[in-house]
């Protein structure tokens, strides 16, 4: 599990993949211009092909490394060092065209490709590699959790990263770090010759002014990248139009460049439900299909001239967490200490683990397209550690859950309703992002759950957005459903969730630079341990001993179940059949190489 926050549509994760290393989500809505998805869009000069998607949620931001949430734009804008084959996960040359190892394997360097350049036609070199890394990602003032990832053992020291030639650059680690080369590879590049100015100049906070650069405010032709598209347009609430980047590297077999596709289209949209709505209409190309429509859509497959397509478990997690954090803030708790005393209860935790029917939760939200999850490690993963062997489950189990609380001082009073040793009601709020449907019904479902067990939960969804800020910044929440994704099968990437100074540490949140300081953070034993397992795991070489160290993580978490994970879906979306060569998979999605997707004519 990376630190990426998912907001729930599912077509877009091949796009996202290009920019995994910096991490860890219809009908127009009201004012939107309809615009066609056929193949090409004609004008009196020469016609232009068009692809059209959808978005559950604006952008908050067009700078990648300061992006802490899924954003459908960025993949599309930004590469890295090196890519990520959607199907095999294996890495691939990017813009660099090879690399070399060290006999020691402490040192990684890269060779560039020769007449790289950014969108704007300004040369991409060695210095913009150097200026991304050195200045940006390293730089104690610029607040991400990206850094976590590139943090190298219990000191967290970074890697130096250094120029050795003219299209050579290396990257040392000062100690074994198995997941170096993905984490460097994978990494956007940002151009120095854009921004190297707003590193170096603060605010009235005597931040950078780079925290704040390129928001979604920012003229399209501001925003320059290395990506197959580059934005043209961007109207909040409606659309994000990107187009070809004339720069791009990428060229076919017979030296065409590339992308075929001239521009996509990225409506925004309020609902799954209107999106999918567009989608049967025609107004959409590609689709995530959720579980509770697959049947329905299924039926429409010949007539709309479209394919479902299913990879099997998709590559993220949905939880149900609580607030952890015991601090304060001016004073005040984060957490009303009436209810932070039950959510830092284990039992209270493991209770509310054991109340949902979650095998329900598959057969009627997911209708039976979905596996139960016990672990923030990948079923695909060879480092996943399943029940059979010792991992730890809770199984829908009432008596269990009641049991369970009254161990510790619950009591039910005459009318069922569960209250806690000092007699108060036992109710908290718990949210999710609204307009994705499936996560509506799983709350509605957890609040009928726990409702058996005598405790009344306000469900309230509430925007993308908003969820985040409570999350990332505000820490003003009680009980989230929150999802989390990522892009492979390397574990060291959950790193910013599972370190207690992780960025995406959500359960018991740090501030950021910047933010308000919390007094009185408690962070307890096993959150230290797994925090110091998931270092660990990155130092060891060996694979079977790194196999051991996450099946430690994977127990750990599920014995004291900060996350209490819930379904894992499959991957499916609907595309249309005169979309051409793809290759659609549960790790890259439908778009994974939409650089040499075309549309028939």
């Amino acid at each position: 599990m990376r630190g990426q926050i998912r907001s729930g549509l599912g077509w877009q994760r091949g796009m996202t993949q290009r920019i995994v290393g910096w991490v860890a989500i219809v009908l127009l809505v009201a004012g939107a211009i309809a615009l066609p998805s056929c193949s090409t869009v004609t004008s009196q000069k020469t016609p232009v092909s068009q692809l059209v998607l959808t978005s559950l949620s604006d952008p908050k931001t067009f700078n990648a490394i300061m992006s802490e949430e899924q954003n459908d734009v960025l993949g599309l804008l930004y590469e890295g060092l090196l890519s990520q084959n959607g199907v095999t996960g294996e890495l691939e040359p990017g813009l660099a065209e090879a690399w070399e190892i060290s006999a020691d394997n402490l040192s990684i360097i890269f060779t560039l490709r020769e007449g790289l350049q950014w969108s704007d036609g300004q040369p991409f070199t060695v210095d913009d590699v150097l200026f991304t890394y050195n200045d940006i990602l390293f730089n104690p003032k610029i607040p991400t959790s990206n850094q976590d990832l590139l943090r190298i053992g219990e000191a967290g020291a970074f890697p130096k990263v250094t120029q050795v030639g003219d299209r050579r650059v290396e990257f040392r680690s000062p100690e074994p770090f198995a997941p170096l080369l993905r984490f460097a590879g994978l990494g956007v590049i940002l151009p120095k010759h854009a921004l190297a100015q707003s590193v170096r100049t603060t605010n009235s906070e005597g931040q950078p002014l780079f925290v704040s650069t390129w928001g979604t405010d920012t003229p399209p032709k501001q925003i320059i990248g290395t990506g197959p598209y580059q934005l043209a347009s961007y109207q909040p609430t409606q659309r994000a139009i990107v187009s070809r980047n004339p720069h791009y590297w990428r060229k076919d077999a017979k030296g065409n460049s590339l992308p075929y596709i001239d521009r996509v289209v990225l409506q925004i949209v309020e609902s799954t439900d209107n999106s999918l709505m567009q989608f049967r209409s025609g107004g959409v190309d590609v689709e995530s299909i959720t579980p509770d429509y697959f049947a329905l859509i299924k039926r429409e497959e010949e007539r709309g001239d479209f394919t479902i397509y299913n990879g099997g478990p998709r590559f993220s997690t949905l939880f149900l967490t609580f607030n952890l954090n015991q601090g304060k803030r001016n004073g005040q708790p984060l957490v009303d200490p009436i209810k932070s005393r039950w959510f830092n209860q284990l039992e209270f935790r493991r209770a509310i683990a054991h109340a949902i029917d979650r095998q329900t939760m598959i057969n009627n939200v997911y209708q039976g397209l979905g596996a139960l999850q016990h672990s923030p490690i990948y079923k695909q993963s060879p480092y996943y550690f399943p029940p059979e062997k010792g991992l730890p489950t809770y199984d829908f189990d009432l008596e269990k859950a009641r049991q369970l609380l009254q161990s510790v001082g619950f009591q039910y009073n005459a009318a069922g309703e569960l209250l806690d040793a000092e007699g108060n009601r036992v109710r908290f709020t718990l949210v999710t992002n609204s307009g994705n449907k499936i996560r509506e019904a799983v709350g509605a479902q957890i609040k009928r759950d726990l409702a058996a067990i005598g405790i009344l939960v306000d469900f309230q969804p509430i925007a993308f957005n908003t969820l985040v800020d409570k999350m990332d910044s505000s820490l003003d929440w009680e009980a989230m459903i929150m999802g989390l994704s990522g892009a492979g099968v390397e574990p060291a990437g959950g790193i910013n969730v599972w370190s207690p100074s992780g960025r995406l540490h959500v359960f018991n949140q740090l501030p950021g630079e910047g933010q308000e300081p919390i007094e009185g953070r408690v962070v307890t034993d096993w959150e230290e341990e797994i925090g110091r397992l998931y270092v660990q795991g990155s130092q060891v070489l060996d694979e079977e001993e790194r196999k051991a160290i996450y099946a430690k993580t994977q127990v750990l978490a599920q014995e004291y179940v900060p996350l209490i994970f819930l379904v894992n879906p499959y991957e499916m979306a609907a595309v249309r059949n005169h979309i051409q060569n793809v290759k659609f998979s549960a790790l890259g999605g439908a778009l994974w190489n939409l650089y040499e997707l075309q549309l028939a004519q």
